[in-house]
C-alpha cells in the first residue's frame, strides 16, 4: 500500500470511530398511524430554506449562528447549508431550532461522522434501527440532510408520547429515560451557548433564499 493510501484508510477510521455523548434510542413498537406519519416526514424531498416573517430576520439568524459556529465547522459554505436545514428541519417537526443545535451540540460536537458505542451516528446520532422502521434501505445516516430529518422526526415522536414534557423525551431520545444528566446537559447548552434574541434592526442578506 502506497502512503497515501495509507493515510486515506486513517483518516477514513478516524472519521467513523469518533467517540459521542449518545446514549440508546430504545426499538419500541410503532402503531401503524404513527409509523405512517414518521414515514411521511422521513420522505420530504422540499428544499430546505429559512422560515421567517422577512429576509431580514433570517438573515440575523443566519448570521448569528454561523458566528458561533465558525469553529466547529470552518467552511462557510457547508455552514450556511447545515444552518439552514438544521432551522428548516426543526420547524416543520414544531421544534426550536436552537434546542436542535443544542441537542447535536450534546450527541456529536457537531461531528458529522460522529459513531456511538452503541452504532447511533451522525450529527443527531440516530440509530440506525429507524431507517428499517420508518425509513428505506438506501438511506444514509451519514448524509447531512436525512440525519438531521431522522433526529427531527425522532424527537417529535419522542415529545408526543411524553406530552409535550422535554426532559423526558431528551431522555428517550438518548436512552436513558428517568435520569437527569442528559436532559440537563442538552437544557444548559440551549441556555448558555444557543439561546437568540433577534436585533432590534436586522441586517440584510442579499444571498438569503
Amino acid at each position: 500500500m502506497t502512503k497515501a493510501g495509507f493515510l486515506l484508510v486513517v483518516a477514513s477510521l478516524l472519521c467513523m470511530s469518533v467517540p459521542a455523548h449518545a446514549g440508546a434510542q430504545r426499538e419500541e413498537p410503532l402503531s401503524n398511524s404513527v409509523r405512517a406519519m414518521m414515514q411521511r416526514s422521513i420522505s420530504d424531498s422540499a428544499a430546505p430554506k429559512l422560515v421567517f416573517a422577512s429576509k431580514e430576520e433570517g438573515a440575523a439568524w443566519l448570521q448569528a449562528m454561523s458566528g458561533r459556529l465558525q469553529k466547529r465547522i470552518p467552511d462557510d459554505r457547508m455552514r450556511e447549508d447545515f444552518l439552514r436545514t438544521v432551522h428548516y428541519e426543526a420547524v416543520r417537526a414544531g421544534l426550536d431550532p436552537q434546542l436542535v443545535l443544542a441537542l447535536i451540540h450534546v450527541e456529536s460536537a457537531f461531528n458529522k461522522y460522529a459513531v456511538s458505542s452503541v452504532g447511533a451516528r451522525g450529527y443527531m446520532q440516530v440509530m440506525p434501527f429507524w431507517v428499517k422502521a420508518i425509513g428505506a434501505n438506501d438511506h444514509n445516516l451519514f448524509h447531512m440532510r436525512l440525519n438531521l430529518r431522522y433526529g427531527c422526526t425522532i424527537l417529535r415522536h419522542y415529545l408526543d408520547i411524553e406530552q409535550g414534557d422535554l426532559y423526558r423525551a431528551l431522555g428517550r431520545y438518548n436512552g436513558s429515560l428517568g435520569k437527569p444528566q442528559y436532559p440537563n446537559l442538552v437544557v444548559n447548552a440551549w441556555r448558555k451557548s444557543w439561546t437568540y434574541q433577534p436585533p432590534l434592526n436586522p441586517v440584510t442578506a442579499t444571498a438569503f433564499n
